[in-house]
Protein backbone atom coordinates (compact mmCIF):
# COMPACT_ATOMS: atom_id res chain seq x y z
CA UNK A 1 0.00 0.00 0.00
CA UNK A 2 1.57 3.29 -0.76
CA UNK A 3 1.30 5.74 1.79
CA UNK A 4 2.62 8.64 -0.20
CA UNK A 5 2.94 9.57 -3.69
CA UNK A 6 5.17 11.91 -5.19
CA UNK A 7 4.86 12.70 -9.37
CA UNK A 8 6.96 14.61 -11.58
CA UNK A 9 8.08 16.96 -8.89
CA UNK A 10 10.74 20.06 -9.71
CA UNK A 11 11.76 22.57 -7.75
CA UNK A 12 13.88 25.53 -7.44
CA UNK A 13 15.37 28.44 -5.60
CA UNK A 14 16.32 31.64 -7.94
CA UNK A 15 18.12 29.96 -10.92
CA UNK A 16 19.50 27.01 -9.12
CA UNK A 17 17.10 24.10 -10.09
CA UNK A 18 17.05 21.45 -6.78
CA UNK A 19 14.72 18.38 -8.30
CA UNK A 20 13.91 18.38 -11.70
CA UNK A 21 10.73 15.69 -12.37
CA UNK A 22 11.35 12.95 -9.44
CA UNK A 23 9.24 10.78 -8.62
CA UNK A 24 8.57 8.62 -5.41
CA UNK A 25 6.82 6.06 -2.97
CA UNK A 26 6.57 5.29 0.28
CA UNK A 27 5.24 1.83 0.87
CA UNK A 28 3.65 1.18 4.73
CA UNK A 29 6.93 -0.47 6.70
CA UNK A 30 9.44 1.11 4.80
CA UNK A 31 12.15 2.12 6.91
CA UNK A 32 14.07 4.81 4.40
CA UNK A 33 17.40 6.43 4.58
CA UNK A 34 17.27 10.29 2.36
CA UNK A 35 21.03 10.67 1.80
CA UNK A 36 23.04 13.08 -0.75
CA UNK A 37 25.84 15.69 -0.08
CA UNK A 38 24.90 19.46 1.61
CA UNK A 39 22.57 21.65 -0.44
CA UNK A 40 21.16 18.51 -2.71
CA UNK A 41 17.45 19.41 -1.37
CA UNK A 42 16.87 16.81 1.09
CA UNK A 43 15.08 19.15 3.68
CA UNK A 44 13.74 21.07 0.89
CA UNK A 45 11.77 17.51 -0.12
CA UNK A 46 10.94 17.24 3.37
CA UNK A 47 9.53 20.46 3.49
CA UNK A 48 7.35 20.12 -0.12
CA UNK A 49 5.72 16.37 1.06
CA UNK A 50 4.90 18.47 4.68
CA UNK A 51 3.13 20.49 2.14
CA UNK A 52 5.38 23.77 4.10
CA UNK A 53 6.81 24.37 0.72
CA UNK A 54 4.89 24.90 -2.69
CA UNK A 55 6.91 22.86 -5.92
CA UNK A 56 7.64 24.37 -9.10
CA UNK A 57 5.17 21.90 -10.35
CA UNK A 58 4.38 18.33 -9.69
CA UNK A 59 2.14 16.41 -7.58
CA UNK A 60 2.30 14.78 -3.41
CA UNK A 61 -0.53 12.55 -2.55
CA UNK A 62 -0.79 11.67 0.87
CA UNK A 63 -3.05 8.16 1.31
CA UNK A 64 -6.42 9.19 3.50
CA UNK A 65 -5.97 9.15 7.15
CA UNK A 66 -1.96 8.78 7.15
CA UNK A 67 -1.49 10.60 10.72
CA UNK A 68 2.28 12.06 9.07
CA UNK A 69 4.89 13.01 12.06
CA UNK A 70 7.84 15.87 10.90
CA UNK A 71 10.54 16.19 13.22
CA UNK A 72 10.37 20.46 12.88
CA UNK A 73 13.11 21.81 14.34
CA UNK A 74 11.33 25.28 13.94
CA UNK A 75 8.14 24.52 15.47
CA UNK A 76 6.46 26.89 17.96
CA UNK A 77 6.71 25.40 22.00
CA UNK A 78 3.79 28.06 23.47
CA UNK A 79 5.53 29.84 26.28
CA UNK A 80 4.17 28.82 29.81
CA UNK A 81 4.11 24.98 29.28
CA UNK A 82 6.19 22.40 30.81
CA UNK A 83 8.29 19.79 28.92
CA UNK A 84 5.53 17.44 30.36
CA UNK A 85 3.03 19.48 29.03
CA UNK A 86 4.02 19.23 25.65
CA UNK A 87 4.95 15.53 25.64
CA UNK A 88 1.00 15.17 26.89
CA UNK A 89 -0.19 16.85 23.84
CA UNK A 90 1.39 13.69 21.42
CA UNK A 91 -2.07 12.41 22.53
CA UNK A 92 -4.21 15.19 22.26
CA UNK A 93 -6.58 13.47 19.63
CA UNK A 94 -6.93 10.54 22.37
CA UNK A 95 -8.18 13.51 24.91
CA UNK A 96 -10.24 14.66 21.78
CA UNK A 97 -12.03 11.27 21.66
CA UNK A 98 -12.27 10.86 25.78
CA UNK A 99 -14.48 14.54 25.71
CA UNK A 100 -16.47 13.37 22.89
CA UNK A 101 -16.79 9.77 24.90
CA UNK A 102 -18.04 11.97 27.81
CA UNK A 103 -20.41 13.86 25.92
CA UNK A 104 -22.19 10.51 24.68
CA UNK A 105 -22.05 8.94 27.91
CA UNK A 106 -24.30 12.02 29.41
CA UNK A 107 -26.33 12.05 26.37
CA UNK A 108 -27.40 8.26 26.79
CA UNK A 109 -29.89 9.19 29.96
CA UNK A 110 -31.71 11.19 27.48
CA UNK A 111 -32.40 8.94 24.30
CA UNK A 112 -34.68 5.98 22.78
CA UNK A 113 -33.78 2.81 23.48
CA UNK A 114 -33.16 2.88 19.51
CA UNK A 115 -30.83 5.45 19.62
CA UNK A 116 -29.34 4.18 23.23
CA UNK A 117 -27.84 1.03 21.51
CA UNK A 118 -26.05 2.83 18.69
CA UNK A 119 -24.69 5.46 21.54
CA UNK A 120 -23.66 2.37 23.28
CA UNK A 121 -22.15 0.78 20.23
CA UNK A 122 -20.31 4.23 19.26
CA UNK A 123 -19.10 4.25 22.57
CA UNK A 124 -17.72 0.86 23.08
CA UNK A 125 -15.57 1.68 19.29
CA UNK A 126 -14.32 4.69 21.04
CA UNK A 127 -13.35 2.76 24.38
CA UNK A 128 -11.23 0.33 21.88
CA UNK A 129 -9.62 3.27 20.42
CA UNK A 130 -8.35 4.23 23.69
CA UNK A 131 -7.61 1.10 25.55
CA UNK A 132 -5.46 -0.05 22.42
CA UNK A 133 -3.60 3.49 21.95
CA UNK A 134 -2.31 3.09 25.73
CA UNK A 135 -4.50 5.70 26.71
CA UNK A 136 -4.68 5.32 30.70
CA UNK A 137 -0.94 4.70 30.29
CA UNK A 138 -0.02 7.65 28.96
CA UNK A 139 2.07 9.35 31.67
CA UNK A 140 4.16 6.15 31.75
CA UNK A 141 4.88 6.31 28.26
CA UNK A 142 5.60 10.01 28.71
CA UNK A 143 8.12 8.79 31.22
CA UNK A 144 9.42 5.91 29.42
CA UNK A 145 10.79 7.84 25.82
CA UNK A 146 11.58 11.14 28.10
CA UNK A 147 14.02 9.03 30.49
CA UNK A 148 15.04 7.61 27.02
CA UNK A 149 16.29 10.88 25.04
CA UNK A 150 18.10 12.39 28.63
CA UNK A 151 14.99 14.95 29.04
CA UNK A 152 14.49 14.05 33.17
CA UNK A 153 17.94 15.44 33.40
CA UNK A 154 16.50 18.88 32.05
CA UNK A 155 13.21 18.16 34.55
CA UNK A 156 9.78 17.31 33.17
CA UNK A 157 8.50 20.49 34.62
CA UNK A 158 10.54 22.94 33.12
CA UNK A 159 9.25 25.95 31.16
CA UNK A 160 10.01 25.01 26.99
CA UNK A 161 10.67 28.62 26.76
CA UNK A 162 13.95 28.57 28.98
CA UNK A 163 15.02 25.70 26.76
CA UNK A 164 18.47 25.84 24.48
CA UNK A 165 17.99 24.81 20.90
CA UNK A 166 19.01 21.26 21.20
CA UNK A 167 17.33 20.45 24.30
CA UNK A 168 14.08 22.32 21.97
CA UNK A 169 14.89 19.39 19.80
CA UNK A 170 14.93 16.52 22.36
CA UNK A 171 11.44 17.94 23.90
CA UNK A 172 9.97 17.94 19.89
CA UNK A 173 11.57 14.53 19.03
CA UNK A 174 9.89 12.86 22.15
CA UNK A 175 6.70 14.38 21.50
CA UNK A 176 7.10 12.92 17.64
CA UNK A 177 7.93 9.95 18.63
CA UNK A 178 5.00 9.47 21.17
CA UNK A 179 2.91 10.11 18.58
CA UNK A 180 3.69 6.75 16.79
CA UNK A 181 2.57 8.09 13.10
CA UNK A 182 1.87 6.18 10.45
CA UNK A 183 4.93 7.80 8.89
CA UNK A 184 7.50 9.57 10.58
CA UNK A 185 9.97 12.03 9.23
CA UNK A 186 13.15 12.78 10.90
CA UNK A 187 16.04 15.23 9.79
CA UNK A 188 18.97 14.93 11.37
CA UNK A 189 17.97 13.54 14.69
CA UNK A 190 20.87 12.50 16.36
CA UNK A 191 22.18 16.04 16.28
CA UNK A 192 21.96 16.94 19.68
CA UNK A 193 21.90 13.37 21.28
CA UNK A 194 24.83 11.78 23.05
CA UNK A 195 25.73 8.10 22.73
CA UNK A 196 23.37 6.71 25.14
CA UNK A 197 20.17 8.79 23.62
CA UNK A 198 21.43 7.67 20.28
CA UNK A 199 21.18 4.46 21.28
CA UNK A 200 18.03 4.62 22.60
CA UNK A 201 16.61 6.12 19.21
CA UNK A 202 18.38 3.52 17.36
CA UNK A 203 16.59 0.59 19.02
CA UNK A 204 13.44 2.60 18.70
CA UNK A 205 13.86 2.62 15.12
CA UNK A 206 14.77 -0.43 14.71
CA UNK A 207 11.16 -1.92 16.21
CA UNK A 208 9.08 0.74 14.73
CA UNK A 209 6.63 -1.28 13.16
CA UNK A 210 5.52 2.37 10.49
CA UNK A 211 7.24 3.71 8.27
CA UNK A 212 10.06 6.56 8.17
CA UNK A 213 11.98 8.63 6.22
CA UNK A 214 15.39 9.66 7.96
CA UNK A 215 17.90 12.43 7.21
CA UNK A 216 20.97 11.52 8.45
CA UNK A 217 25.20 11.56 7.84
CA UNK A 218 25.98 9.52 10.88
CA UNK A 219 26.59 6.31 9.01
CA UNK A 220 26.87 3.59 11.47
CA UNK A 221 23.45 4.79 12.43
CA UNK A 222 21.58 5.28 9.61
CA UNK A 223 23.27 1.75 8.75
CA UNK A 224 21.42 -0.09 11.59
CA UNK A 225 17.95 1.25 11.13
CA UNK A 226 17.08 1.73 7.53
CA UNK A 227 16.14 -0.92 4.52
CA UNK A 228 16.38 1.10 1.71
CA UNK A 229 18.14 4.34 0.37
CA UNK A 230 17.18 7.27 -1.66
CA UNK A 231 20.02 9.17 -2.99
CA UNK A 232 19.55 12.62 -3.73
CA UNK A 233 22.31 14.04 -6.63
CA UNK A 234 22.31 16.16 -10.07
CA UNK A 235 18.50 16.76 -8.96
CA UNK A 236 17.45 13.16 -9.35
CA UNK A 237 16.12 10.42 -6.87
CA UNK A 238 17.55 7.33 -7.01
CA UNK A 239 16.07 3.80 -5.05
CA UNK A 240 18.76 1.41 -3.77
CA UNK A 241 17.48 -1.72 -1.55
CA UNK A 242 19.02 -1.87 1.14
CA UNK A 243 21.46 0.09 3.64
CA UNK A 244 23.96 2.71 2.84
CA UNK A 245 26.91 0.33 2.75
CA UNK A 246 24.96 -1.86 0.13
CA UNK A 247 24.03 1.67 -1.49
CA UNK A 248 28.03 2.20 -1.75
CA UNK A 249 28.90 -1.15 -3.30
CA UNK A 250 25.86 -0.41 -6.08
CA UNK A 251 26.45 3.03 -6.95
CA UNK A 252 30.22 2.78 -7.16
CA UNK A 253 29.58 -0.18 -9.24
CA UNK A 254 26.93 2.27 -11.64
CA UNK A 255 29.43 4.68 -11.38
CA UNK A 256 32.38 2.35 -13.24
CA UNK A 257 30.24 0.93 -15.32
CA UNK A 258 29.04 4.42 -17.20
CA UNK A 259 32.58 5.47 -16.83
CA UNK A 260 33.42 3.05 -18.84
CA UNK A 261 30.52 3.15 -21.22
CA UNK A 262 31.74 6.93 -22.05
CA UNK A 263 35.37 5.99 -22.62
CA UNK A 264 34.37 3.02 -25.20
CA UNK A 265 32.00 5.60 -26.74
CA UNK A 266 34.12 8.65 -26.81
CA UNK A 267 36.52 6.12 -28.48
CA UNK A 268 34.40 5.55 -31.26
CA UNK A 269 32.97 9.03 -31.26
CA UNK A 270 36.50 10.49 -32.22
CA UNK A 271 36.90 7.52 -35.11
CA UNK A 272 33.61 8.26 -36.21
CA UNK A 273 34.62 12.02 -36.74
CA UNK A 274 38.37 10.95 -38.00
CA UNK A 275 36.61 8.79 -40.70
CA UNK A 276 34.24 11.52 -41.72
CA UNK A 277 36.37 14.52 -41.37
CA UNK A 278 38.97 12.14 -44.26
CA UNK A 279 36.44 10.95 -45.92
CA UNK A 280 33.31 13.39 -46.82
CA UNK A 281 35.46 15.39 -49.64
CA UNK A 282 36.49 12.08 -51.47
CA UNK A 283 33.60 11.19 -54.16
CA UNK A 284 34.70 7.10 -53.52
CA UNK A 285 33.99 7.28 -49.92
CA UNK A 286 31.23 10.28 -49.24
CA UNK A 287 28.64 7.84 -49.05
CA UNK A 288 30.44 6.40 -45.94
CA UNK A 289 31.29 9.50 -44.66
CA UNK A 290 27.30 10.69 -44.89
CA UNK A 291 26.52 6.68 -43.48
CA UNK A 292 29.01 7.27 -40.06
CA UNK A 293 27.66 10.93 -39.72
CA UNK A 294 24.53 10.03 -39.48
CA UNK A 295 25.27 7.41 -37.00
CA UNK A 296 27.22 10.01 -34.90
CA UNK A 297 24.03 12.29 -35.41
CA UNK A 298 21.60 9.62 -33.81
CA UNK A 299 24.04 8.57 -31.33
CA UNK A 300 22.64 9.24 -27.33
CA UNK A 301 25.86 10.61 -26.03
CA UNK A 302 26.58 9.51 -22.56
CA UNK A 303 27.20 12.26 -20.29
CA UNK A 304 29.09 12.33 -16.91
CA UNK A 305 27.64 14.20 -13.93
CA UNK A 306 29.72 17.05 -12.82
CA UNK A 307 32.09 16.30 -9.64
CA UNK A 308 30.57 18.17 -7.16
CA UNK A 309 33.27 20.13 -5.32
CA UNK A 310 35.21 18.20 -2.47
CA UNK A 311 35.81 20.13 0.70
CA UNK A 312 39.53 21.02 1.93
CA UNK A 313 39.83 22.28 5.14
CA UNK A 314 43.68 23.34 6.07
CA UNK A 315 43.76 25.31 9.18
CA UNK A 316 46.46 27.87 9.11
CA UNK A 317 48.66 27.74 12.67
CA UNK A 318 49.52 30.50 14.78
CA UNK A 319 52.80 30.69 16.65
CA UNK A 320 53.36 28.33 18.94
CA UNK A 321 51.41 29.16 22.77
CA UNK A 322 53.33 28.88 26.07
CA UNK A 323 52.92 25.07 28.02
CA UNK A 324 49.80 25.37 29.66
CA UNK A 325 47.23 26.66 27.27
CA UNK A 326 44.69 27.32 29.95
CA UNK A 327 44.45 25.91 34.14
CA UNK A 328 41.30 26.33 36.23
CA UNK A 329 41.52 26.75 39.41
CA UNK A 330 38.44 25.15 41.98
CA UNK A 331 36.16 26.06 38.70
CA UNK A 332 32.27 25.62 39.54
CA UNK A 333 30.64 26.02 36.53
CA UNK A 334 26.36 26.89 35.94
CA UNK A 335 23.97 29.08 35.45
CA UNK A 336 21.29 29.51 38.31
CA UNK A 337 23.11 26.65 40.04
CA UNK A 338 26.28 24.83 39.97
CA UNK A 339 26.91 21.92 37.10
CA UNK A 340 29.91 21.24 38.20
CA UNK A 341 32.20 20.36 41.46
CA UNK A 342 34.98 22.32 41.68
CA UNK A 343 36.96 21.75 39.03
CA UNK A 344 41.35 21.45 38.58
CA UNK A 345 42.09 21.05 35.01
CA UNK A 346 45.19 21.58 33.13
CA UNK A 347 45.82 21.30 29.37
CA UNK A 348 48.90 21.20 27.96
CA UNK A 349 50.17 22.24 24.16
CA UNK A 350 50.05 19.58 21.58
CA UNK A 351 47.28 18.14 23.76
CA UNK A 352 43.66 16.92 21.69
CA UNK A 353 41.17 16.40 24.49
CA UNK A 354 37.10 15.00 23.48
CA UNK A 355 35.00 16.06 26.40
CA UNK A 356 32.29 13.22 26.57
CA UNK A 357 29.32 12.86 28.85
CA UNK A 358 25.42 12.91 28.19
CA UNK A 359 23.77 16.20 27.04
CA UNK A 360 22.90 18.45 29.56
CA UNK A 361 25.54 18.21 32.34
CA UNK A 362 27.77 21.18 31.45
CA UNK A 363 29.83 20.55 28.53
CA UNK A 364 29.17 23.22 26.18
CA UNK A 365 28.94 25.46 30.04
CA UNK A 366 32.35 24.22 30.45
CA UNK A 367 34.02 25.48 26.82
CA UNK A 368 31.97 28.98 27.09
CA UNK A 369 33.57 29.12 31.05
CA UNK A 370 36.85 28.77 29.82
CA UNK A 371 36.68 30.94 26.83
CA UNK A 372 35.11 33.91 29.13
CA UNK A 373 31.92 33.95 27.40
CA UNK A 374 29.99 32.93 30.64
CA UNK A 375 31.42 33.55 34.32
CA UNK A 376 31.87 30.98 36.52
CA UNK A 377 29.70 30.05 39.25
CA UNK A 378 32.83 30.11 41.69
CA UNK A 379 36.75 29.26 40.94
CA UNK A 380 38.95 30.85 38.25
CA UNK A 381 40.33 29.81 34.89
CA UNK A 382 43.74 31.31 33.67
CA UNK A 383 44.63 31.25 30.08
CA UNK A 384 48.02 30.25 28.89
CA UNK A 385 50.23 33.02 26.84
CA UNK A 386 50.04 33.49 23.25
CA UNK A 387 46.91 31.64 22.22
CA UNK A 388 44.94 31.97 19.05
CA UNK A 389 41.95 30.46 19.35
CA UNK A 390 39.08 29.61 16.80
CA UNK A 391 36.10 28.47 18.04
CA UNK A 392 33.48 26.38 16.47
CA UNK A 393 29.68 27.16 18.39
CA UNK A 394 27.23 24.44 18.34
CA UNK A 395 24.25 27.28 17.78
CA UNK A 396 24.20 30.77 16.83
CA UNK A 397 22.03 32.81 17.86
CA UNK A 398 20.47 34.17 14.31
CA UNK A 399 20.52 33.74 10.83
CA UNK A 400 22.60 35.83 8.99
CA UNK A 401 21.08 38.23 6.40
CA UNK A 402 24.55 38.15 4.43
CA UNK A 403 25.83 36.67 1.28
CA UNK A 404 28.21 34.05 2.07
CA UNK A 405 31.29 36.35 0.46
CA UNK A 406 29.52 38.97 2.62
CA UNK A 407 29.95 37.19 6.04
CA UNK A 408 33.31 36.25 5.54
CA UNK A 409 34.35 39.79 4.14
CA UNK A 410 33.42 41.10 7.39
CA UNK A 411 35.89 39.06 9.56
CA UNK A 412 38.68 39.26 6.78
CA UNK A 413 38.33 42.81 5.10
CA UNK A 414 42.10 42.43 3.63
CA UNK A 415 41.24 39.52 1.27
CA UNK A 416 40.01 39.95 -2.01
CA UNK A 417 36.33 38.96 -3.86
CA UNK A 418 38.80 35.93 -5.66
CA UNK A 419 40.82 35.10 -2.46
CA UNK A 420 37.13 35.00 -0.51
CA UNK A 421 35.37 32.83 -3.27
CA UNK A 422 38.20 30.68 -3.49
CA UNK A 423 38.19 30.24 0.20
CA UNK A 424 34.72 29.40 -0.02
CA UNK A 425 34.59 26.60 -2.64
CA UNK A 426 37.52 24.86 -0.91
CA UNK A 427 35.18 24.38 1.43
CA UNK A 428 32.84 22.41 -0.80
CA UNK A 429 30.21 25.32 -1.68
CA UNK A 430 29.34 26.34 -5.40
CA UNK A 431 29.44 28.98 -7.63
CA UNK A 432 25.39 29.59 -6.36
CA UNK A 433 25.81 28.54 -3.14
CA UNK A 434 28.74 31.36 -2.67
CA UNK A 435 26.27 34.20 -4.27
CA UNK A 436 23.13 32.98 -1.54
CA UNK A 437 22.18 34.15 1.21
CA UNK A 438 23.78 32.68 4.22
CA UNK A 439 19.84 32.03 5.86
CA UNK A 440 18.44 30.29 2.68
CA UNK A 441 21.67 27.29 2.43
CA UNK A 442 21.10 23.95 4.32
CA UNK A 443 22.27 23.61 7.83
CA UNK A 444 25.65 22.04 6.40
CA UNK A 445 25.96 24.40 3.76
CA UNK A 446 25.87 26.86 7.27
CA UNK A 447 28.68 25.08 9.23
CA UNK A 448 30.56 24.97 5.58
CA UNK A 449 30.74 28.93 5.89
CA UNK A 450 31.49 28.85 9.73
CA UNK A 451 34.55 26.21 8.66
CA UNK A 452 35.63 28.81 5.92
CA UNK A 453 36.46 31.52 9.05
CA UNK A 454 38.20 29.02 11.08
CA UNK A 455 40.69 28.32 8.29
CA UNK A 456 41.26 31.89 7.47
CA UNK A 457 42.27 32.30 11.10
CA UNK A 458 45.73 31.49 12.27
CA UNK A 459 45.04 29.71 15.08
CA UNK A 460 46.91 27.22 17.32
CA UNK A 461 43.52 25.80 19.64
CA UNK A 462 40.48 24.76 18.39
CA UNK A 463 36.94 24.79 20.28
CA UNK A 464 34.83 22.79 18.60
CA UNK A 465 31.46 22.02 19.59
CA UNK A 466 29.53 19.52 17.78
CA UNK A 467 31.22 20.52 14.42
CA UNK A 468 29.88 17.50 12.56
CA UNK A 469 26.57 18.24 13.39
CA UNK A 470 24.81 18.37 9.54
CA UNK A 471 27.95 17.83 7.75
CA UNK A 472 27.81 15.41 5.35
CA UNK A 473 30.20 12.08 4.49
CA UNK A 474 32.55 14.23 2.72
CA UNK A 475 33.11 16.87 4.89
CA UNK A 476 33.12 14.82 7.62
CA UNK A 477 35.92 12.93 6.66
CA UNK A 478 37.90 15.67 5.83
CA UNK A 479 37.45 17.50 9.04
CA UNK A 480 38.46 14.54 10.76
CA UNK A 481 42.13 14.12 8.18
CA UNK A 482 42.02 18.08 9.37
CA UNK A 483 42.36 17.96 12.75
CA UNK A 484 44.45 14.74 12.96
CA UNK A 485 46.49 17.10 10.62
CA UNK A 486 46.55 20.03 12.75
CA UNK A 487 49.88 20.89 14.75
CA UNK A 488 48.03 22.87 17.32
CA UNK A 489 45.63 21.55 20.08
CA UNK A 490 42.11 20.77 19.84
CA UNK A 491 38.98 20.98 22.91
CA UNK A 492 36.20 19.18 20.73
CA UNK A 493 32.79 17.72 21.82
CA UNK A 494 31.29 15.54 19.40
CA UNK A 495 28.54 12.87 20.38
CA UNK A 496 30.17 10.49 17.30
CA UNK A 497 33.12 8.36 18.88
CA UNK A 498 33.80 7.19 15.48
CA UNK A 499 34.71 10.82 14.72
CA UNK A 500 36.97 11.84 17.55
CA UNK A 501 38.69 8.52 18.47
CA UNK A 502 41.36 8.97 15.70
CA UNK A 503 41.65 12.57 16.50
CA UNK A 504 42.45 12.98 20.25
CA UNK A 505 45.38 11.94 22.68
CA UNK A 506 42.47 11.81 25.36
CA UNK A 507 38.80 11.71 26.67
CA UNK A 508 37.45 13.76 29.24
CA UNK A 509 34.74 12.23 30.81
CA UNK A 510 32.59 15.17 32.20
CA UNK A 511 29.86 12.71 34.14
CA UNK A 512 32.93 11.95 36.69
CA UNK A 513 32.54 16.18 37.47
CA UNK A 514 28.83 16.71 37.13
CA UNK A 515 26.47 17.64 39.71
CA UNK A 516 22.90 16.19 37.94
CA UNK A 517 21.91 12.84 39.07
CA UNK A 518 21.65 9.93 36.58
Amino acid sequence: MSLLTVKNLSHGFGDRAIFEDVSFRLLKGEHIGLIGANGEGKSTFMNIITGKLEPDAGKVNWSKRVRVGYLDQHADLAQGMSIRDVLRTAFQYLFDIETEMNGLFAKMGEVEPEELEQLLEETGRMQDELTNNDFYTIDAKVDEVANGLGLDDIGLERDVNDLSGGQRTKVLLAKLLLEKPDILLLDEPTNYLDVEHIDWLRTFLQNYENAFILISHDIPFLNSVVNLIYHMENQELTRYPGDYDEFLRVYEMKKQQVEAAYKKQQKEIANLKDFVARNKANAATSKMAMSRQKKLDKMDVIELDSEKPKPSFNFKQARTPGKYLFETKDLVIGYDEPLSRPLNLEMERNQKIALSGANGIGKTTLLKSILGEIKPVSGSVELGDHLHIGYFEQELKEDSNNTCIEEIWEEFRHLTQYEVRSSLAKCGLTQKHIESKVKVLSGGEKAKVRLCKLINKETNLLVLDEPTNHLDVDAKAELKRALKDYKGSVLIISHEPDFYQDVVTDVWNCEDWTTKVF
